[in-house]
């Protein structure tokens, strides 16, 4: 195993960086670094920069128009991606949905969805989680009955992220009660525009709007958008979920936080106490423990070798590494991380301490990240997978 990068690889990291550097808005970059607030016009921007250079479809084969890049590519445009303030790539569509379209859609359904989802144009959501089906996504009740060349559907989606900007969504939804409850589950692509499909918010204890209901009223689907077979649903969806798993790690991200957590603690002369710099200590080591598992399963892929069926282990610790920093920078700023009024921080007013700017988001930060360890498959689940699938 070599977790040395060659020559050429660190070539590519070195050209990846200086565009990265060059291409990147920095008021976006400020506000990553200082974990302010994103619209959807900083996204979006990032996101059709990234098109336009043909690399928001960075994990893409050339055959469907992205880079051809390999895992250890990736990975060095992730780590720079991340450590230069750039905006977390939203996954629904470029990360999740288009893998599933690449290896289960007809051509017809390749050529139609996926130049939207490269070039950063079509705004995706992700319609799985239910009221009483999150973790047990298998008990799903969105349901929809094929009448000739379309499908009527009928239920309720949750917890999903930014719907209130989502173009499109794909969805889980129940095309059979015969059998077990996997076995009648498809994988659909609804027009958010349709009638019937109706998007409601869920505002958070910050006063934020992340996540939202979507609720479907006999809103009519062509045939045309099920992806692959009826009743096929569960396998494609597990497919997308090894990529979800394997991108909530996100270990470039924890990389570039460790850092603002040692700036938090030093400005708010913390960093000298011995008990805390254990703790960041600590975190350290956790981050760099998950860097090197990363790096293994590259290590094998760039080798040849079957890559190791970690994902559930990469979700759990990337997702506990999150919460333990944002809580650590909590610790850090005391009182200053309670949360401030949102409509005057956005007005420019940040109180009378200097540090306010910068410590104002860290309560909103450490509620948000309570949600790491239960979507995509609750951390209890995935010790359970990872117990029968890796230590057998």
């Amino acid at each position: 195993m070599d977790l040395a990068f060659t020559p050429e690889e660190q070539q590519f990291r070195e050209e990846v960086r200086a565009w990265v550097r060059a291409n990147l808005p920095q008021d976006i970059a400020h506000k990553v670094h200082n974990a302010l607030h994103l619209t959807r016009d900083d996204m979006q921007r990032w996101a059709r920069i990234l098109g336009k250079k043909g690399w928001l479809g960075y994990g893409w084969p050339k055959q469907f128009g992205g880079p051809g890049w390999t895992a250890v590519q990736k990975h060095l445009f992730e780590e720079e991606a991340a450590l230069a303030g750039a905006p977390r790539i939203v996954p629904f569509g470029p990360v999740m949905v288009a893998p599933v379209i690449m290896a289960f859609g007809s051509p017809e359904q390749q050529k139609r969805f996926l130049p939207g989802i490269a070039s950063g144009e079509v705004w995706w959501s992700q319609g799985y989680s239910e009221p009483g089906s999150g973790s047990d996504l298998a008990s799903l009740k969105t349901r929809a009955e094929r009448r000739g060349d379309k499908y009527i559907v009928n239920g309720q989606k949750t917890w999903t992220t930014l719907a209130q900007y989502g173009e499109w969504i794909f969805c889980l939804v129940r095309t059979s009660t015969e059998g077990k409850p996997q076995t009648g589950i498809s994988f659909l692509l609804i027009d958010m525009k349709s009638p019937g499909v109706t998007v409601r918010p869920i505002i958070m204890l910050d006063g934020g709007h992340e996540v939202n209901e979507v609720f479907f009223d006999n809103v009519e689907v062509p045939a045309e958008n099920l992806i692959g077979e009826e009743n096929k649903g569960w396998t494609y969806a597990k497919h997308l979920l090894s990529h979800e798993r394997t991108n909530i790690a996100d270990v470039n991200r924890a990389k570039r936080e460790l850092e603002r957590l040692k700036r938090i603690a030093r400005s708010e002369g913390v960093y000298t106490d011995q008990r805390f710099r254990d703790e960041i200590a600590k975190l350290e080591v956790d981050i760099v423990a998950l860097e090197m598992l990363v790096l293994r399963v590259l290590s094998a892929e760039k080798s040849g070798k079957n890559p190791l069926d970690i994902a559930g282990l990469l979700k759990i610790k990337g997702s506990e590494i999150q919460q333990r920093y944002s809580e650590l920078m909590m610790l850090a700023a005391g009182p200053y991380a309670l949360p401030f009024i949102r409509e005057a921080m956005e007005a420019g007013y940040q109180g009378d301490y200097v540090g306010a700017a910068t410590l104002a988001p860290l309560a909103a930060t450490y509620f948000n990240m309570r949600k790491t360890t239960i979507y995509g498959g609750s951390n209890e689940v995935q010790r359970n997978i990872v117990a029968q699938t890796v230590l057998g």
